[in-house]
């Protein structure tokens, strides 16, 4: 699976910048070897980076290759084939079968449309940008583009998993909310009930604390479940429905438990979970509750094919 648009660069990693000198970032490289290495109170996982660090951009030869982009985990081929590059360059377009969930709007499809404006902004008028997910490219780019991308690649993943739940599944993407002005990223109904999604990559690992999510990659200020929370109760209000739970989508790497529900307060029963094991959540509801007969879904259905409006 290729890295986050998100996921530190090895430059990032050694704390030097990609203009540096091979001897400056040998230093760098040694330094951190000394600081992280666990014998001497630094952390294991970091310790690691550094060495992978290295061993993308430590020598000459390698350098070069990584800064043209061949030396790209991003660009290496993955069983659902093509680049990363390539994956990253396409629209969502939901397989046709008469199996699969019923989709509606255009999965980050506003997010893509935020990353190539800044995208050109960024490399400057006149200049001719051939391939703005070039990942050489993307991964020069300041990390506030580069979270569009992932923010766009992690809506399109999860439209992806649904849609692959059948005809009992409905989702509804990127998803606006007139009376606060923001969007939710997924509405998805089934027969475990109505579910709010926001579909996430912050390019790090993130943790429950005190009913909010926290993560390195998560800027101060921003709490993704309160604003969940916030637009959910503003779209069922105008909507007239009510939502089953409020769910996070982040990826597997950056969730140490499966799932992670907050216990208490007004968000009790919201969720965050890892991405593969959201079609078990989708089906089985949160905490086994009372599935949602026919007649009621084709209800809400309608309800909300009705009154959806998107970004």
């Amino acid at each position: 699976m290729p890295d986050s648009p998100l996921s530190r660069t090895p430059y990032e990693v050694l704390g030097v910048s990609p203009r540096s000198t091979d001897d400056e970032v040998r230093r760098a490289y040694r330094r951190l070897l000394r600081e992280t290495h666990p014998d001497t109170g630094g952390s294991a996982a970091e310790f690691h980076a550094v060495q992978l660090a290295w061993e993308q951009v430590g020598s000459s030869v390698d350098r070069a290759a990584y800064d043209s982009g061949a030396g790209a985990s991003s660009s290496a081929p993955d069983a659902r084939g093509g680049s990363g590059s390539e994956r990253a360059s396409r629209t969502y377009r939901p397989e046709g079968s008469s199996l699969r969930a019923r989709s509606y709007g255009h999965p980050g499809g506003d997010e893509r449309e935020h990353f190539l404006a800044l995208m050109r902004e960024w490399v400057g008028r006149g200049v001719d940008l051939a391939d703005p997910y070039d990942p050489a490219l993307v991964r020069t780019a300041p990390r506030e583009i580069r979270r569009w991308l992932a923010k766009a690649m992690a809506e399109e993943e999860t439209a992806r998993i649904v849609s692959t739940l059948g005809i009992g599944y409905t989702i509804w993407n990127n998803v606006l909310v007139d009376r606060t002005g923001e969007n939710i990223d997924q509405l998805v109904l089934g027969p475990a009930g109505l579910f709010a999604i926001q579909s996430e990559d912050w390019g790090s690992v993130v943790r429950l604390s005190r009913g909010e999510l926290e993560g390195e990659g998560i800027a101060e200020g921003e709490e993704p479940f309160r604003s969940l929370g916030h637009n959910a109760r503003a779209l069922g209000r105008s909507l007239g429905v009510k939502f089953t739970a409020l769910v996070i989508v982040v990826p597997d790497d950056d969730l140490e438990a499966p799932i992670d529900q907050i216990e208490r307060g007004r968000l009790a029963g919201a969720v965050v979970v890892r991405r593969s094991v959201l079609p078990q959540l989708l089906r089985n509801g949160v905490g086994g509750g009372e599935r949602a007969s026919v007649d009621r879904v084709f209800e809400l259905r309608s309800r909300l094919q009705q009154g959806v409006r998107f970004v």
